[in-house]
């Protein structure tokens, strides 16, 4: 039974590789330029957080102080800098993620949409995500941010039970989840993704899928749908390894995996890539773009960017991330506009 449910998940996974392989194939890649050289998509990295999850172990910080005045500075002339040496003319998308970008003021955020105009065309209709904790705490309000230039929220409820919730080390509670998904929905009907954890410890199969018959009535068009993934030297690694806490075994993630595919079919979802679903045509273009190899900007403390420096004769895409502690980035780009921790150039084999 074990070999089986490991064989459905993973062919599940294949399959949904597969949708999109025929169309990733269809870049250039004889000099590893995308179709559209001069196209390419923004991600802003937020390094700030109010706590830290007990699962995460992304790049992020809980600040002693914070300088909204100087990071905004600093986003706005590292955008520069990388938009001026990749050449790039259009922007597709932007996501502000993190850390917890709905903790930045709503005018750093416009700062640097404002930035990327001055030194690319943005499409009127171009997406623009904010990630957004539902935390009651510390964030301003979403109207503000549409009134910023953000058009598309992504928030991170991971979970509609409260004692999971705590488990995870979370700041909010399903209520103040759900709150924020109505706010949402309100502001942009449609442009509204949640994200959403499976297998996490005490989980069974009967409460996941409880949750999920809250979750569906009320959230959008967009769900990210994600494995816990014990990442070494997080506080939840810690705690299943030392069996403090046990999570689902391989048998009941499977099982998980596929009650929440078949409610999500149900419920007029299709799935587009391996981790999301929507209904409506309402894809993340951010995400698709990763997924078709087009370029990516990283902009911020340890972002991510994979692009092909133009302007100082470069023909191939190099991957890219910027520095990754916030004070020592900060030194960088008012040193010399932009941090960056290393580069590797790419051949089509690491596009």
């Amino acid at each position: 039974m074990k070999l089986i449910c490991r064989y459905f998940l993973k062919q599940h996974v294949l399959q949904c590789k597969r949708t999109l392989i025929g169309d990733i194939l269809l870049r250039s890649v004889a000099t590893c330029l995308p179709p559209h050289a001069d196209e390419a998509s923004l991600y802003v990295h937020w390094p700030y957080c109010l706590k830290r999850c007990s699962y995460c172990n992304f790049n992020k910080y809980i600040p002693r102080s914070q300088n909204h005045t100087v990071m905004t500075e600093c986003l706005q002339k590292e955008t520069r800098t990388l938009l001026q040496l990749s050449q790039i003319s259009r922007i597709s998308s932007v996501f502000f993620g993190g850390g917890t970008p709905s903790l930045a003021q709503p005018s750093t955020i416009a700062a640097v949409l404002e930035t990327v105009s001055k030194h690319a065309h943005v499409a009127d209709d171009a997406e623009v995500t904010l990630e957004v904790n539902p935390t009651p705490a510390g964030k301003a309000s979403l109207r503000d941010f549409t009134l910023a230039g953000v058009n598309r929220f992504s928030i991170g409820i991971q979970s509609l039970n409260d004692d999971h919730l705590r488990t995870l080390g979370r700041d909010h509670n399903s209520q103040h989840a759900l709150q924020t998904v109505s706010e949402a929905r309100m502001l942009y009907p449609g442009r509204v993704s949640v994200d959403v954890m499976f297998a996490l410890p005490g989980q069974s199969v009967k409460s996941w899928e409880s949750e999920l018959e809250k979750l569906l009535p009320v959230c959008d068009d967009h769900v990210s749908l994600y494995q816990l993934t014990l990442e070494r030297g997080t506080r939840l690694f810690k705690q299943v390894e030392s069996g403090e806490l046990s999570v689902p075994g391989d048998d009941v993630t499977a099982v998980m995996y596929k009650s929440a595919r078949e409610a999500l079919e149900q419920a007029g979802f299709l799935q587009y890539e391996v981790s999301n679903f929507s209904k409506n045509n309402a894809v993340s273009q951010h995400n698709v773009g990763y997924w078709r190899g087009q370029q990516y900007i990283g902009v911020g403390p340890g972002a991510h960017g994979r692009f092909v420096p133009r302007a100082v004769g470069g023909d191939q895409r190099e991957a890219r991330t910027q520095t990754l502690e916030p004070d020592v980035w900060i030194r960088e780009v008012q040193r010399q506009g932009h941090g960056m921790r290393r580069r590797i150039q790419l051949d089509h084999h690491g596009l």
